[in-house]
């Protein structure tokens, strides 16, 4: 029987998960340059333009392997700044371009180093502060480093603080370091001297919701995202003379999202909040009428990636939610709203759905923001129920200390494009929504964090929305270990599952994290299970999939990066063998040139080519045939194979 999904044309992956046309606009600080992430040769590289003549275009960078992902302007706008690291490894170092010779720097020319920037200035812009952990791969020490020349100067040694914040002379004024309980302590600095004792702390509670948020331009306002007496994190002002604090905003539902500052003078003009979707509220008038006056013209969500120092242009970015997103150069003096590009001009006419947000309840009573896309055809009045029941596939987000969010959203478009309701669901642990959420979901792994995603789904049953015996689990990180957890500790409730780059073993998760995550590990240790203590480590053993591998019951799908540093190798190799060693079938993939996710589109696609014919041999959706897509790539097919519908063919078997 034909569903209206498949009267809908398909969406080639290319689409969705492919290059960029361009992407990440920026305008220099001067104004006189435009910039963008476009293909070279099939990398993302930057590219420029002069502001006075968009057309006359040149690729500034020439990465042939690895995609820059991220890149920004200089202060001085002598200069184009990008991270990048090695097969996915995330040891970031940073390199310059000299915009009028073309030449490139490495600046932190190191070894198994990763680049931290500390600060930048209004008024110094030739220096910037950096974090480099060359010395001890724990800890970054702060270096002032000369984007011109490529100097770099020793600020101070650092031996147990896990960041900094500067003013606008690139002065040292605070150093935050973690504390026993998991919380953090800030310490005042003072002409390159750190206080022996803290002026503030904070508590396990308040570790991911309270944080200083830099200063304004002449130093006398240092501005904190601040949790402490209260659930949401709030924009506070604190006076530095007096030591005064002042509330800016805040919200009941949302942590304050963020802010624009006055690129001048460093103050706050603008907050946001993201509950559900992202509301901005301006303080600034110019500010106010200049959002107002956009607002009039953008359709769906908009934001400013952009200025310049003297603040006449933005770049605009323009999410319409059904449509691909475009960019604008907006012209505040003279009020002209210019298109800068498309992202993905491939999708303009393409058949894209409708987010809907919902607010479902655990059963213990919390509310849980969630986001549904159902697919096309399949929901004649729009009420965001299908007038059937759909397979659908629950989309698990990382972390877990992050969350889902509202617009365009490419693997909800491509999911239901195939013919799958897909669910989005911030469990307890999610943030944005107040330090309690995240509390709630604290020695949860596996457990009440789990709950609330079995809880989505039974909603997703009894309204309607798709069968019990066709609901999928996915994820990457966290959501590839709750993809584990689900069809380990609830083996019956998923049909099958799609685990990225999750975590098996949470004790050999916790004895593997980078170096640099240390001064964090107190903090891992109250919210996942202390492995020094015996119950702290028997409770790790019980919420880890691999010792439940033998319960495996469904079809599951495995991806993974050989130089993942956050989640290693040995985490999906460890649950493969446990499944073969009690024969049950499994399909591995393996990608020795990436990391955590994979960055490369060729391989992004190959995965989610398999992917798609997993899910149809699964649940019977659509999909395009997998082609040369695998064979494009540099997938390694350790297992299974022959549990996905055509990936024999394709790998010539």
């Amino acid at each position: 029987m034909n569903t209206p999904a498949q009267a809908a044309p398909l969406i080639p992956r290319e689409d969705l998960f492919g290059n960029p046309t361009r992407a990440s606009g920026q305008l220099s600080p001067d104004g006189q340059w435009l910039s963008w992430l476009a293909p070279k040769d099939g990398v993302l590289n930057v590219w420029i333009a002069p502001a006075s003549d968009p057309a006359a275009a040149k690729v500034m960078t020439s990465a042939a392997d690895r995609p820059i992902r991220q890149y920004f302007w200089a202060p001085d706008s002598r200069s184009l700044l990008y991270i990048q690291d090695k097969g996915g490894d995330e040891n970031f170092l940073l390199y310059g371009i000299d915009v009028a010779s073309g030449k490139e720097r490495t600046l932190t020319p190191f070894e198994e180093t990763r680049v931290q920037v500390f600060g930048t200035s209004e008024t110094i812009r030739d220096k910037m502060l950096v974090g480099l952990n060359n010395r001890d791969a724990r800890f970054h020490d702060p270096y002032l480093l000369d984007l011109n020349t490529g100097e770099l100067t020793l600020v101070l040694e650092n031996n147990g603080y896990a960041g900094f914040l500067a003013d606008d002379n690139l002065d040292l004024r605070m150093a935050v370091r973690p504390n026993a309980s998991g919380g953090m302590d800030f310490f005042p600095v003072t002409n390159g001297e750190i206080a022996a004792e803290p002026s503030e702390s904070s508590g396990l509670a308040d570790s991911l919701t309270t944080q200083p948020a830099g200063f304004t331009t002449d130093g006398k306002t240092m501005y904190w995202i601040d949790s402490r007496g209260r659930n949401t994190a709030a924009l506070i002002a604190q006076d530095m003379a007096t030591g005064e604090k002042t509330v800016i905003a805040e919200n009941e539902k949302a942590d304050i999202g963020g802010a624009m500052q006055d690129p001048k003078t460093g103050e706050i003009e603008a907050y946001s909040f993201t509950y559900l979707t992202t509301e901005w509220t301006a303080i600034d008038q110019d500010v106010k009428s200049s959002l107002d006056w956009l607002g009039e013209r953008l359709e769906g969500e908009f934001g400013v990636q952009s200025r310049t120092e003297d603040d006449t242009k933005w770049i605009v970015w323009n999410d319409p939610l059904t449509a691909p997103s475009k960019t604008f150069i907006y012209d505040r003096p003279a009020k002209t709203l210019t298109e800068f590009y498309t992202t993905r001009p491939e999708l303009v006419g393409a058949p894209l759905q409708t987010m809907h947000t919902l607010e479902l309840k655990s059963r213990d009573g919390l509310t849980l923001p969630s986001y549904l896309t159902l697919p096309p055809g399949s929901d004649s009045d729009g009420d965001g129920v299908p007038d059937a029941a759909v397979p659908m596939i629950l989309l698990v987000h990382g972390g877990p200390w992050a969350r889902d969010g509202f617009g365009y959203n490419s693997y909800h478009q491509w999911l239901a494009n195939r013919g799958y309701a897909v669910m989005s669901v911030n469990f307890r642990g999610s943030t944005g929504f107040g330090k309690d959420f995240i509390s709630a979901g604290d020695l949860e792994w596996g457990k009440k964090m789990h709950d609330d995603l079995i809880d989505a789904v039974d909603w997703a049953i009894d309204n309607g929305v798709t069968r019990a015996d066709q609901v999928a689990i996915m994820g990457g990180s966290y959501g590839g270990y709750a993809t584990l957890a689900g069809l380990t500790f609830t083996p019956d409730k998923f049909a099958c599952g799609v685990d990225i780059v999750g975590p098996s073993n949470l004790e050999t998760l916790l004895e593997t994290i980078p170096p640099y995550w240390e001064p964090l590990i107190a903090q891992f240790h109250e919210r996942m299970g202390n492995p020094n203590t015996p119950e702290g480590l028997a409770m790790l053993k019980e919420r880890s999939p691999l010792y439940s591998a033998d319960k495996i019951v469904k079809p599951l799908l495995i991806g993974q990066g050989a130089n993942d540093p956050r989640v290693k190798q040995a985490e999906s190799d460890q649950i493969v063998g446990a499944m073969k060693e009690h024969g049950i079938p499994v399909t591995y993939v393996l990608y020795p040139d990436e990391g955590h996710g994979f960055a490369k589109p060729n391989n992004n696609i190959a995965f989610n080519a398999v992917t798609e014919n997993f899910l149809a041999t699964c649940l019977g959706g659509r999909a395009e045939p997998i082609g040369d897509t695998v064979s494009g790539s540099t997938a390694e097919i350790i297992e299974g194979a022959e549990h996905v519908k055509g990936l024999e063919e394709a790998l010539g078997g």
